[in-house]
């Protein structure tokens, strides 16, 4: 193919397309969105309320710009808008929950500005969270870029659809992976390059759930992997670092390699 067809061909593709919605411009709204929910990230000191009340339908007409590029939204875009706008005093609370449980989990952080302002785990959770509502709402794309958009800046892979409990906490978090049938309960803590994935990658078991559930209070240590829907970390466990599991673990475990030993030593509760 001659360049002069090469090029036709590619304009016919570019005219025959919507435009789409762009990882950066997602990226504005999940900045623009943490700046206005919390006053420690915002750069501007607003001198009334009116002038913040201009930056916030400055930010509602951001939103209806990117429901307005979905291909086809399953209620009105307008729904979709108020639904989120209206979910923003829930999904606040939930976030500084999360700050909290970091604040309260690593005896490094000084507070909780400290925790909001520069720990990775915190943003990645955060913005998780605006994700997964996006999801209820039945919104195509964008739930996912912007849990990539986090993945970018915090080396944290959460899948929007995953479903993860309150007061949960990241610590350090680079190589996080949650996939997106998992299941996480309440305080619960991750450290760094945790996976919880699934023991087949095959396309036929995409409408089933393929990663594994972790319980309430379960702290798991750095590059631990759990694989499998069928696989449940039960309650209150402890998962050391660098092990390997495809098998469920009754409440109250402890689960280590034994120095000297190739094998997996689960201790359980007596």
């Amino acid at each position: 193919m001659d360049e002069k067809a090469f090029i036709r061909q590619l304009y016919n593709q570019h005219r025959n397309t919507r435009p789409g919605i762009h990882l950066s411009t997602v990226g504005e709204l999940a900045d623009g969105l943490m700046k206005l929910l919390f006053p420690t990230l915002c750069d501007k000191v607003y001198q009334n309320e009116d002038e913040f009340a201009v930056d916030f339908l400055q930010l509602k007409t951001h939103l209806f710009q990117l429901l307005n590029k979905l291909p086809n939204p399953e209620v009105p875009i307008e729904k979709i808008q108020q639904k989120f706008l209206d979910s923003l005093p829930e999904l606040m609370s939930a976030m500084e929950a999360d700050a909290d449980a970091i604040l309260a989990g690593d005896p490094a952080a000084v507070d909780r500005v400290e925790v909001i302002r520069t720990y990775p785990g915190f943003y990645a959770i955060a913005i998780y969270r605006i994700a997964h509502r996006f999801c209820s709402l039945g919104t195509e794309y964008i739930p996912r870029m912007l849990t990539e958009y986090a993945h970018t800046k915090t080396g944290i892979d959460i899948h929007p659809s995953a479903k993860i409990g309150p007061r949960f906490c990241i610590d350090h978090g680079s190589g996080v992976v949650i996939g997106e049938t998992v299941e996480i309960g309440a305080d619960v803590k991750l450290y760094q390059g945790v996976t919880l994935g699934a023991l087949s990658v095959s396309k036929e078991m995409a409408k089933t759930k393929r990663h594994p559930t972790i319980g309430d209070r379960v702290l798991i240590y750095a590059n631990a992997t759990i694989l499998g829907g069928e696989t449940r970390i039960g309650s209150d466990s402890i998962i050391g670092g660098n092990v390997w599991i495809t098998k469920s673990i009754p409440d109250g475990s402890r689960v280590y390699y034994r120095e000297g030993k190739e094998k997996v030593v689960v201790e359980e509760k007596k």
